[in-house]
């Protein structure tokens, strides 16, 4: 896997997403309460930090956990709660090591459809349904990862040229449409639930 990727909007970082599911998985995890570029930027962060130039699920699973979480919370932060975020992230790699051995991309390399990719993405630590929907929909756009029905697994994050999530970025101009999208959808929230 060595693809081009514009999500953390860094050259090392994004090419780090590029070459590794774990960083790509990781990324993922930590979108969430912070900024798109800061979420996928982390992988790349916690690499430099452990003296690596990639993730590595059995090395991050065995780590001591407040170690772990000292790693995170360094200055700058990988993230706005790195205390919370270092233990998904260990849980993450812990079910990784158990399940498929450590390798991240065995969770999607041989999924026949969509859907059973989907409840694969749903049964990792930390992926709910609409973050296993994104990732689904990132693996097919940017990965090339395309088992039958996968836009329709994604549900709306699926469907072509659209700009709705980490999914759709290809660049600062798609960014900024997505930064859009999710701001209109917060309006629209917000909107409804005072109405």
């Amino acid at each position: 896997m060595d693809i081009t990727i514009r999500l953390a909007q860094q050259p090392e970082a994004d090419a780090l997403l590029g070459r590794s599911p774990l960083a790509a998985l990781t990324g993922m995890l930590l979108d969430q309460q912070v900024p798109m570029e800061w979420a996928f930027s982390g992988p790349w962060t916690i690499a430099q930090r452990l003296g690596a130039d990639d993730l590595d699920a059995h090395a991050i699973a065995a780590h001591d956990p407040d170690a772990f979480a000292a790693l995170l919370s360094q200055k700058p932060a990988v993230h706005r709660y790195p205390g919370s975020m270092a233990k998904r992230i260990q849980q993450l790699c812990a079910y990784l090591v158990e399940h498929y051995d450590g390798d991240a991309a065995a969770v999607w390399a041989d999924a026949t459809t969509g859907q059973e990719l989907l409840e694969r993405l749903k049964a990792l630590p930390g992926f709910g349904e609409q973050k296993a929907q994104i990732f689904l929909a990132l693996l097919g756009k940017r990965y090339g990862v395309r088992p039958k029905g996968w836009r329709e697994a994604a549900g709306g994050y699926g469907p072509a040229n659209i700009h709705r999530s980490a999914a759709d970025i290809t660049g600062p101009e798609s960014l900024a449409k997505v930064r859009a999208y999710k701001q209109e959808m917060k309006a629209a929230a917000k909107a409804e639930g005072s109405a």
